[in-house]
């Protein structure tokens, strides 16, 4: 099928605010290892010169093990504001400046940084501790955005200063084709299953949650994205959640605007959620992890810092039915990602209260 870019691919910064952010998730699974790759690109205050302005890579890698690496030169980071495409330098070659290079070209000359598009990413970063490199490069081949065709995450009002942050699903499902070299050891793969995601605006919510996988079992054509957090609207704050999946060309979704979703969040460990919509289907959402999880960065008001905890290695299961109660799909993974954020809780979190939805 022909794919459009998905609203809001572009850069958001409008070159005067001082405190911004803007984040970019590409997560790519290789069945064959049981196991995830995910690459988290950001850049802060990107006016320069303010106390958090700089840039950073975060990547989330085998067994969860963790690589990151700053960019703290904001002129050597550049996007495009129509379309999907950026990438960040930590030093700028001679006589060139930074955008978007030939895959050959910036192999052979960009020491460290990266370039990305709705069909490339691209990059290589070094720990000057342990002297170890991480390089990776490979081509994605869109399946789904978000909707069909790909429309705004939080419809047309995402599109208006109203959402702090903003969150996009660029791409729900694709196949990606490359390569990416971790630990010393070069991972080669065809048409592994690939997502994309971005935020933006002056931090991460207050608290959130997340559940993602498109490598389900017996169902290569099923992607799942559900998320709830507490998000600033104009000078208050909300409650909301969100569940999206794509199956066999079909789109399901479960919003604000059309269900009621209903969660129960651990601390760490286990999600859950439920919801019916509009047309009358309902969905269960079970994720699991007795993995300890990665302590990952995110854009805070106080810079980028630890506040989030994630697995690449949750398990998963999905049981969506027709208004008729018929199961339409019942699957489960032991690729989920799975993620806590924000300020710490240490008993479920409930909405709406406990009596209304399975607890653990």
């Amino acid at each position: 099928m022909n794919f459009c870019e998905t609203p809001h691919s572009g850069y958001h910064w409008d070159y005067r605010t001082a405190r911004f952010f803007e984040g970019w998730y590409f997560r790519v699974s290789l069945p064959e290892l049981q196991d995830n790759f995910a690459f988290m690109y950001s850049i802060e205050d990107p006016i320069g010169n303010q106390p958090h302005s700089g840039g950073a890579v975060q990547i989330l890698g085998l067994q969860d093990e963790y690589l990151w690496r700053t960019f703290p030169k904001t002129e050597n980071f550049w996007a495009d504001g129509d379309r999907l495409s950026l990438g960040h330098w930590r030093t700028r070659p001679d006589n060139l400046m930074p955008k978007l290079l030939a895959p050959n070209v910036f192999a052979a000359t960009v020491d460290e940084g990266y370039q990305a598009t709705t069909t490339l990413n691209q990059g290589c970063i070094k720990n000057p501790a342990t002297g170890e490199v991480c390089r990776w490069q490979y081509e994605t081949k869109p399946i789904y955005g978000w909707g069909m065709p790909p429309t705004a995450t939080a419809t047309w009002l995402s599109f208006l200063p109203i959402y702090d942050p903003g969150w996009q699903i660029l791409l729900a499902h694709g196949l990606s084709t490359g390569w990416i070299e971790w630990q010393g050891q070069r991972y080669e793969f065809t048409e592994a299953p690939a997502y994309s995601e971005k935020n933006w605006g002056k931090s991460f919510p207050q608290q959130w949650f997340w559940l993602n996988c498109n490598t389900f079992e017996q169902e290569p054509d099923l992607a799942l994205t559900a998320g709830g957090g507490i998000r600033e609207i104009f000078t208050q704050t909300e409650e909301v959640a969100l569940i999206g999946i794509h199956h066999c060309g079909k789109f399901y979704e479960f919003a604000p605007w059309n269900a009621q979703i209903s969660w129960a969040i651990a601390p760490w460990g286990k999600w859950q959620m439920q919801a019916v919509n509009h047309q009358g289907f309902t969905v269960e959402l079970a994720g699991h992890t007795d993995l300890v999880g990665q302590p990952l960065r995110a854009p805070t008001h106080k810079g980028l810092q630890f506040c989030c905890r994630d697995t690449l290695r949750g398990e998963l299961s999905l049981t969506l039915r027709s208004p008729q109660e018929t199961p339409l799909i019942q699957s489960t993974s032991t690729l989920g990602g799975l993620e806590v954020g924000g300020k710490p809780w240490s008993t479920p979190w409930h909405n709406p209260p406990r009596r209304q939805i399975n607890t653990f």
